[in-house]
C-alpha cells in the first residue's frame, strides 16, 4: 500500500468524514493486531523534581528553585512510591522532572543505581530528550555519553516527552528554551543506537497548523524507518488551565473530541511503521479514550497511579485496572496487561 504523503494526510484530517476515518484506522489496526488485543500497563509517574528553568508557557507544574513549593524527592521518598506501585502489581516507573539547573549526571546515575539495586523488577522509562540535553550541558559531556552512562546504570527506555510539536516555529512560541526539533530527533536516534528504545509523543492544540502536525509525524516516521526504535506513538491535547500560554493567547480553544479522533485516526494511517498507538484517556476522559480504540489505538496506556503534570493544567481523569478491563471488553476487544516492551504479562 502506498504511503500517505503529508498533503494527503492534511486533506484527510481537514476534509474526510469522521466515520470514514474511523473505519480506515480500525482496518489498519486490525492488520497489525488481528487478535483484537488491547493492552495497558500498571505504572506510576514519578516527578522527581518540579524545579525547572525552561519556563514552558503551556506548563502549570513547574516551579523555580527558590519558590516555596519547589522540591527534589529524596531517594527514600522515591523508594516509598515504588513500594506502593509493587503492591498493586506495577512494573514500570515513568520518571519525568523539571529541567533542574543543578542536577548533574552523577545524581541521575546514583538514582538509577539505587533503583536497580533495590527494585530490580521495575523498568525505568525515564528522562525526556529535553532532560537528556540539559544533563549533558550542565555536566559538560555529550548527549550520547549521558545516554550510555544512564543505560549502564539501569535506564530501560526513554519517553517521548518534550516533543510537543516538532516545529521550531511552534517551539519558539510555546517553549523557546527547549531543545529544537533536530536535537530532539538526534537524542532519540542516539538512544536507539545504544539500545534504548523510546516512545514518540505529540501535544496538539496550541498554535500549530494541521500541516505542522503532519510534518511532526513525517519526522518520526522517517526516524523509525532508520532505527525502528520507537515502541509507540502517543497523542494528546493541550491542557490550558493555569498556564501562561492561555493567558497570552486567548485565541487558543480547547480541542474537541472530533479533532482528537481525526488526528488519532490519520496518525494510524500515516505512521505505518509504528505498531502501537496509545489512547490518551488522561486528557480525553475514559469514554473518548474508549472510542479511540475504534479509531486506531490499540493501547490504553497507564493506569496512572500518580500523575501531576497534566493534572496541574486541569486534566483530572482517573482509571484503575478493573475499569480499563471493563472498557476494553465493552467494545469487544481482549484486555491484556503489558510491560514497557509491550510483552503481554496477563490476559483477562
Amino acid at each position: 500500500m502506498k504511503r500517505l504523503s503529508v498533503d494527503e494526510a492534511v486533506d484527510l484530517i481537514e476534509n474526510a468524514e469522521l466515520a470514514e476515518l474511523g473505519r480506515l484506522a480500525l482496518a489498519k489496526k486490525r492488520e497489525l493486531h488481528p487478535d483484537k488485543t488491547t493492552t495497558f500497563i500498571v505504572d506510576r509517574n514519578i516527578n522527581y523534581t518540579n524545579v525547572c528553568w525552561v519556563d514552558c508557557k503551556f506548563c502549570a507544574f513547574y516551579r523555580h528553585a527558590k519558590e516555596d513549593e519547589a522540591y527534589v524527592l529524596s531517594f527514600d521518598e522515591i523508594g516509598k512510591k515504588i513500594d506502593k506501585l509493587l503492591e498493586i502489581g506495577g512494573t514500570q516507573i515513568l520518571f519525568q522532572g523539571g529541567v533542574h539547573p543543578k542536577l548533574k549526571i552523577e545524581w541521575y546515575e546514583e538514582l538509577l543505581e539505587f533503583i536497580s539495586k533495590n527494585y530490580p523488577s521495575i523498568d525505568v522509562h525515564g528522562f525526556s530528550a529535553v532532560e537528556i540535553d540539559y544533563i549533558a550541558r550542565v555536566s559538560k559531556i555529550s548527549t550520547l555519553e549521558v545516554l550510555q552512562r544512564l543505560k549502564a546504570k539501569g535506564l530501560y527506555s526513554i519517553p517521548g516527552a518534550g516533543a510537543e510539536i516538532l516545529s521550531d516555529r511552534v517551539r519558539d512560541i510555546i517553549a523557546p528554551k527547549k531543545c529544537d526539533t533536530a536535537t530532539w530527533l538526534k537524542i532519540h536516534q542516539e538512544a536507539h543506537g545504544v539500545g534504548l528504545k523510546s516512545t514518540a509523543t505529540m501535544m496538539f492544540g496550541t498554535v500549530e497548523t494541521t500541516h505542522e502536525i503532519v510534518k511532526h509525524w513525517e519526522h518520526i516516521r522517517n526516524l523509525q524507518d532508520i532505527t525502528g526504535g520507537f515502541r509507540a506513538f502517543i497523542l494528546w491535547s493541550f491542557q490550558g488551565l493555569n498556564t501562561k500560554l492561555m493567558a497570552q493567547h486567548p485565541e487558543i480553544q480547547k480541542q474537541s473530541s472530533n479533532r482528537y479522533l481525526r488526528l488519532l485516526a490519520v496518525s494510524r494511517l500515516f505512521l505505518d511503521n509504528f505498531k502501537n498507538i496509545q489512547s490518551s484517556w488522561v486528557t480525553q476522559g475514559s469514554y473518548v479514550g474508549q472510542l479511540a480504540l475504534l479509531f486506531g489505538a490499540n493501547d490504553l496506556g497507564s493506569t496512572m497511579m500518580e500523575e501531576n503534570v497534566v493534572k496541574a493544567a486541569g486534566a483530572e481523569f482517573r482509571m484503575n485496572q478493573a475499569q480499563m478491563i471493563e472498557l476494553i471488553k465493552d467494545i469487544g476487544e481482549n484486555p491484556a496487561k503489558r510491560n514497557t516492551n509491550y510483552d503481554i504479562l496477563e490476559r483477562f
